[in-house]
């Protein structure tokens, strides 16, 4: 459904770090920079995700309310994930990693963290019912 994800960062070198140690986790590849451009990018899973510093010059800020979701394999690489990403400066957040149950049946297993510039993380794997 989406193209391509993009976040602002006030240190790229800070957020290559924290990103390389986070899609580590679940088998993604180190991150690259464009050349002649502030951005580092990441491709994994026909998927692509960038991190940048603004093309207009103010200084990065998060989103309130604003998740980005990446879909893991199962729950042991959502705890992965999130060991990696807190290891690697970022924060845990919400509840600790584990499944949310659905009024419906099944459920999500769910690990949040935010980045060092503050961005809300999500790593996803639904459950079957």
């Amino acid at each position: 459904m989406f193209s391509h994800v993009m976040l602002g960062s006030n240190d790229l070198e800070r957020s290559k770090t924290f990103y390389d140690a986070l899609f580590g986790a679940v088998g993604g590849k180190p991150g690259f920079p464009i050349p002649g451009r502030d951005v580092i990018m990441y491709m994994h899973n026909s998927a692509m995700f960038m991190v940048t510093k603004p093309i207009d010059g103010n200084p990065a800020t998060h989103a309130n309310g604003g998740t980005i979701g990446f879909g893991v394999e199962s729950p042991e690489q959502a705890e992965a994930w999130h060991a990696a990403g807190v290891a690697a400066g970022g924060k845990s957040i919400e509840d600790p990693p584990g499944l949310r149950q659905m009024e419906s049946g099944g459920g999500y297993y769910l690990a949040y963290l935010r980045d060092p510039d503050g961005n809300k993380l999500c790593a996803m794997r639904m459950m079957a019912s």
